[in-house]
């Protein structure tokens, strides 16, 4: 770890690294809660496999946190260790002669995608651990889509969510391509990689978008 933070290239391409897994995650994320749209018990079967495999939930959850964990904790670090090493101070420095507002502002943008896990955990992830864990609740394999639709009852928290991953699609918009930079992807390929990245970047967030709507609109 210690090498990571004093190697400049290494905290990138650990950053990279880490944030790839985590749009592996998210594509894996979406596809699940897609299925909520037009299909209550599809989602509930995909749910309850992914709540209740142990490969899933002890093996592949902890990868999970720690992953978040890291890339964000990368993140203030690189965000530190550039604002240091900047030799002209910001009162000089243009940052949009050199750099895209969302480059400029990933910290930012972290910050509110980081605020959103918070809330997203808080949802989902705690109640889960109580349901399992603490209340030693009987497993109800039908239980998940009725828990999906009672958190997007208010407009507010509805709300919430969207402008969540608006910022996500900003934050995705410039770390996802520059992502295959920092691992060394630099060949033919790259301007294809870098315009799927963006795209991504766009239909991912949109689709959750549309699954936190349509689900807020369809209370029974």
């Amino acid at each position: 770890m210690s090498g990571l933070i004093k190697s400049s290239i290494a905290r990138k391409v650990a950053m990279a690294l880490s944030g790839l897994f985590l749009v592996f995650f998210l594509l894996q994320h979406f596809t699940i809660n897609f299925t909520s749209i037009f299909s209550a018990d599809i989602f509930n079967e995909l749910s309850h496999f992914m709540g209740t495999n142990p490969v899933v939930q002890f093996v592949l959850q902890p990868v999970l946190i720690f992953g978040v964990i890291f890339h964000f904790v990368m993140g203030f670090v690189l965000e530190l260790k550039n604002n240091k090493a900047r030799a002209v101070k910001y009162a000089k420095y243009n940052g949009g002669a050199n750099a895209s507002w969302m480059s400029r502002n990933m910290i930012y943008s972290g910050l509110v995608v980081l605020a959103f896990l918070g809330l997203h955990f808080y949802d989902f992830w705690v109640p889960e651990m109580v349901h399992k864990y603490i209340e030693f609740a009987p497993e109800d394999p039908t239980r998940y889509y009725p828990e999906l639709l009672h958190k997007f009852e208010s407009p507010v928290r509805t709300g919430l969510y969207v402008l969540s991953f608006v910022f996500l699609t900003l934050h995705l918009w410039h770390g996802f391509a520059s992502s295959f930079q920092s691992v060394g992807f630099n060949n033919k390929y790259s301007a294809a990689a870098s315009k799927f990245a963006k795209a991504f970047s766009i239909v991912i967030p949109l689709g959750f978008i549309v699954v936190a709507i349509a689900l807020h609109f369809n209370q029974h």
